[in-house]
């Protein structure tokens, strides 16, 4: 992880965040311009990472529990009644993989679960079309997998993670 700034999101940051989720279709949902900044709106930790040279190497956007939301994933966690803390999304570049940002990227998240009084951090992962990098990466997090469902009119199926907020 050497050479590595966190920061918050900013607007000068949306091409490059917005690029880096189009490359990594179909692990993630496509989203244009305007779904980015309206997911952006909701959710209370949105952050990039950059190399030395401060391009974007990765971002992640995640939501605390109680909002409106209309993610069918984000309401599954939310149906259940548990305080928690959702990661919608990271992307992190095949040129940054391995290097621990991702694992960096989480560990914001829970801290910011810890300040919110949440008791778990939720995610989901692609099983439909598969995601196995996604999926070995959570397990090795210590989320364990809660039920699936499918999304999207049938087009996705996922597994649907967490793990509690120590």
């Amino acid at each position: 992880m050497q050479n590595l700034r966190m920061r918050v999101m900013r607007e000068s940051d949306l091409p490059a965040v917005l690029a880096l989720n189009t490359a990594a279709v179909p692990a993630v949902t496509l989203l244009s311009d305007e779904e980015l900044r309206e997911l952006i709106d909701w959710c209370d930790v949105s952050l990039v990472a950059l190399n030395r040279t401060g391009e974007v190497i990765a971002f992640l956007l995640s939501l605390g529990h109680g909002t409106p939301y209309a993610s069918e994933n984000y309401r599954w966690f939310e149906d259940r009644g548990v305080r928690h803390q959702y990661i919608d999304r990271i992307v992190v570049a095949a040129t940054a993989r391995g290097t621990g940002v991702g694992h960096a990227l989480y560990e914001s998240v829970f801290e910011r679960a810890r300040e919110r009084g949440a008791t778990e951090v939720t995610a989901e992962v692609n099983l439909d079309p598969p995601n196995p990098r996604s999926m070995d990466f959570h397990e090795r997090m210590g989320f364990r997998q809660l039920g699936e469902q499918t999304t999207k009119g049938g087009a996705i199926r996922v597994a649907l993670l967490s793990r509690p907020v120590d």
